[in-house]
């Protein structure tokens, strides 16, 4: 079994992660893959086609920022009938991120548990000596 990059954190009703990057960058791709990873395990499909969707999205700070970077992500699943598997962040400050995201028919998934978003509710972004540090809590 493939070792997780991010923890699970105990939650009454939801789901939550914790997660640590040596940038931003690194932590905005890290939280949106593990947001997916929950989501979804992936079938046997060889053949797989991947579409390309830019994402911008803005706030009035970091915590902002990552909540309606997830929830756009999880918008774009829904409507594209996507699971996001890769993530190539372009441009990311306090306020805005630009970003490419690969996804994958959902046909070609097992999806176990169903997001419905990334919520502000023990949301935590923090700055370490190694880099950066995020607690998201999932509404499921």
């Amino acid at each position: 079994m493939e070792k997780k990059f991010y923890q699970l954190i105990e939650h009454t009703a939801d789901i939550g992660i914790r997660i640590e990057a040596a940038d931003l960058k690194g932590l905005f791709e890290k939280a949106a893959i593990a947001m997916f990873d929950i989501m979804a395990q992936r079938l046997e499909n060889p053949g797989r086609k991947i579409t390309t969707l830019k994402v911008t999205q803005s706030a009035l700070d970091l915590e902002g920022l990552l909540v309606n970077w997830l929830n756009e992500l999880l918008s774009l699943s829904a409507t594209r009938g996507l699971i996001f598997t890769g993530f190539r962040i372009d441009d990311l400050n306090e306020k805005r991120i630009e970003a490419e995201s690969e996804g994958e028919d959902i046909r070609g998934f097992k999806v176990s548990v169903e997001i419905k978003a990334a919520t502000y509710h023990q949301l935590k972004i923090t700055k370490t000596s190694f880099g950066w540090l995020a607690e998201v809590i999932f509404d499921v």
